[in-house]
C-alpha cells in the first residue's frame, strides 16, 4: 500500500472518531449522573489551575508587547495607530493561539495519554462488560473539558489584554473609553469579530478532538504503538492548528 494511501486511511479514522465524540457528547442520553460528575471534575480540575498561570503568563507578556508596540509607535509617529496594533497583534492572532496551546499542553494531550493508557490497561473491556460505554464514562468529558478550558482561556486572557491595552495608553481614567472603544469597535468589525470567533472555536474543537480522537484510532493495538499513536496525534494537532491559524490570516488579511 502507498504511504500516502495508508496516511488517508489513518486520517479518516480519526476523522470517524471524532464525529463519533461530538455526536455523543451532543446526545442528551450520553450526558448521565457519572457523566456529569466526571465533566464536572474535570472542567474544575483542568481550567481553574490553567487560568490562574495562564492569567499571569499572558498578562506579563501582553503588558511587555504592549509597551514595545506603544514606544516603537511613539518614536515614529504612529502612535495612533498603536492600538490599533496591539489588538490586532495579540488580541485577534497571539492570545486564540496561545491559549489553544497551552490548553494542549496542560490538559488534552495529558488526557489523551491517560485514555490511552486505560485502554491499554484493559480498562475500557471492564466497562463494556459492565454495560459501561467508555467513550460516554470517560472519553467525553474530557474532551468537551478540554474544549471549555480552551475556550475560557482565550476569552478571559483576551478581556484582560484589552484592560491592559487601554491602562497603557490611557492610564487610570475614564476619560479616554470612549476613544478606546471607537478603535476597538474599528479593528472588530463583524467580519473580523466572526472570523475571531470560529477561529477560537476550531482552536478549542482541534486541540480538545486531534489528540484524543488519534489515540482511540491509532492507539487500538499494544503498548508498543502507545507512543507512536501519541506523537502522531501531537503533529496532526500543530497540523490542523496551522491550517485554521492561515485560513484567519487569509480571511483577514487576504
Amino acid at each position: 500500500m502507498p504511504a500516502w494511501v495508508g496516511w488517508l486511511v489513518d486520517a479518516w479514522g480519526v476523522v470517524h472518531q471524532g464525529a463519533l465524540i461530538v455526536v455523543l457528547a451532543l446526545t442528551p442520553s450520553t450526558w448521565g449522573a457519572p457523566e456529569r460528575a466526571a465533566l464536572k471534575r474535570e472542567i474544575v480540575g483542568d481550567t481553574a489551575p490553567a487560568l490562574a498561570v495562564f492569567a499571569v503568563i499572558s498578562a506579563l507578556l501582553s503588558l511587555i508587547i504592549i509597551r514595545i508596540v506603544i514606544v516603537t509607535a511613539i518614536s515614529y509617529g504612529l502612535s495612533r495607530y498603536a492600538l490599533e496594533m496591539v489588538v490586532r497583534v495579540l488580541v485577534l492572532e497571539l492570545i486564540p493561539l496561545a491559549a489553544a496551546l497551552y490548553a494542549a499542553v496542560r490538559t488534552t494531550l495529558p488526557d489523551a495519554t491517560e485514555v490511552s493508557a486505560l485502554r491499554v490497561r484493559g480498562a475500557f473491556d471492564a466497562w463494556r462488560a459492565q454495560g459501561i460505554s467508555p467513550l460516554q464514562r470517560e472519553v467525553v468529558p474530557r474532551v468537551v473539558s478540554g474544549l471549555f478550558c480552551a475556550l475560557t482561556l482565550a476569552v478571559a486572557s483576551a478581556v484582560l489584554t484589552l484592560v491592559l491595552a487601554y491602562v497603557s495608553v490611557y492610564g487610570f481614567t475614564p476619560w479616554g473609553f470612549a476613544g478606546y472603544t471607537r478603535t476597538v469597535g474599528h479593528v472588530l468589525s463583524p467580519a473580523v469579530a466572526t472570523i475571531f470567533v470560529m477561529k477560537t472555536l476550531l482552536f478549542g474543537a482541534a486541540v480538545a478532538l486531534i489528540p484524543m480522537a488519534s489515540v482511540l484510532q491509532d492507539g487500538r493495538l499494544h503498548l508498543q504503538r502507545r507512543n507512536s499513536a501519541e506523537l502522531r496525534g501531537l503533529v496532526r494537532m500543530f497540523l490542523a492548528v496551522l491550517v485554521i491559524e492561515a485560513a484567519s490570516l487569509a480571511g483577514n488579511y487576504g
